[in-house]
């Protein structure tokens, strides 16, 4: 089968083509940076370079991006040129070569400021019903995105699937307060309860995603790690949450206290990935659980296909604050 994988040197578009590689699939990796998962080099943006990779593709898988890192250091209109224009681009060229299915990865970050319930009040159960409220330009664009994706569908019939996946980069944290209070794989790990995803596992969603395409036509679906939490757990997770923490997964403090690791005091919201999980017939590996298992016996709980593609990044530069300039 031929596939584009848009993206294809970045974290998510690098082990989509490893991935599809080994699987036997004639893959076409298009990015501004060359490497070894790149075919063609250039813009998603660049119409040309578009409809030149099109061409008895079967399936796309549209992971480029600007994202929150280059919120500083891009324009806004270098974000609408890439998130907007470039996701048109590719909409138009796959709608005209009939492409059997389109997967977009979005981002939970596009329900932004939805997810910021005041102290003493209930942690945020996040699921596709939660509506985005974008507080950046990088959550507009990829909102204006998902909505280019299902007028392609209703107008032309393209199946578009839409995927929100929560985070998976392993670099470190951008709130300085945690780089401070965790090591980066205390926080990473603690994140898997309720906003983090392994990269494996997103990979198998996309998948899931095309697989199902035909049938579903459209749908939006949040990618993350399952949760342990209940809804009853929400007030308490947004006061105590180590209290609750010990509660639904009692072993967590004799391996922490083991590793000098500590529960975040809080956690504000809790991604549910219930819909992807039916619909898509998604079947996640990695969760709070299963690390603890892993760090239990000494062993890295990371992927497979983590190790392989490792850390990239956010930029060439670098800053005196953090990974990348906050705004």
């Amino acid at each position: 089968m031929k596939i584009l994988v848009t993206g294809s040197s970045g974290h998510l578009g690098e082990a989509m083509v490893y991935t599809l590689r080994d699987l036997g699939h004639e893959v076409i990796g298009l990015d501004v940076k060359e490497s070894a998962s790149t075919t063609t080099v250039g813009s998603i943006a660049d119409r040309e370079t578009v409809n030149q990779c099109m061409p008895g593709v079967e399936i796309v898988y549209h992971t480029a991006t600007l994202h929150k890192p280059h919120v500083a250091t891009h324009s806004m209109r270098d974000f609408v040129d890439t998130n907007v224009a470039g996701t048109l681009a590719l909409l138009q060229a796959a709608e005209a070569n009939q492409v059997g299915a389109f997967v977009f990865t979005s981002t939970t970050s596009v329900f932004g400021d939805a997810l910021r319930p005041p102290p003493g009040t209930p942690a945020a159960w996040v699921t596709e019903a939660v509506e985005p409220i974008p507080k950046n330009i990088y959550g507009v664009t990829k909102t204006a995105a998902e909505a280019l994706c299902q007028l392609f569908h209703r107008k032309h019939g393209l199946n578009c699937i839409i995927l929100r996946t929560s985070r998976f980069f392993p670099e470190e944290d951008d709130d300085k307060q945690k780089r401070e209070d965790y090591t980066g794989e205390n926080s990473k790990t603690n994140e898997f309860l309720f906003r983090r995803v392994e990269l494996e596992d997103i990979v198998s969603a996309h998948m899931a995603a095309a697989e199902r395409a035909g049938e579903l036509g459209f749908g939006r679906y949040i990618i993350s790690a399952t949760t342990p939490f209940l809804p009853e757990d929400l007030l308490a997770l947004n006061t105590d949450a180590p209290f609750i923490v010990q509660k639904r997964i009692p072993v967590y403090r004799e391996i922490y206290a083991q590793l000098g690791w500590k529960m975040f005091d809080k956690i504000d919201r809790v991604y549910i990935n219930d819909a992807a999980r039916k619909d898509l017939d998604w079947q996640p590996k990695y969760d709070f659980a299963y690390v603890l298992e892993q760090l239990k016996k000494g062993d890295d709980p990371r992927s497979p296909i983590s190790k392989i593609v490792g850390s990239k990044g956010y930029h060439k530069e670098t800053f005196e604050d953090g990974p990348y300039p906050v705004q």
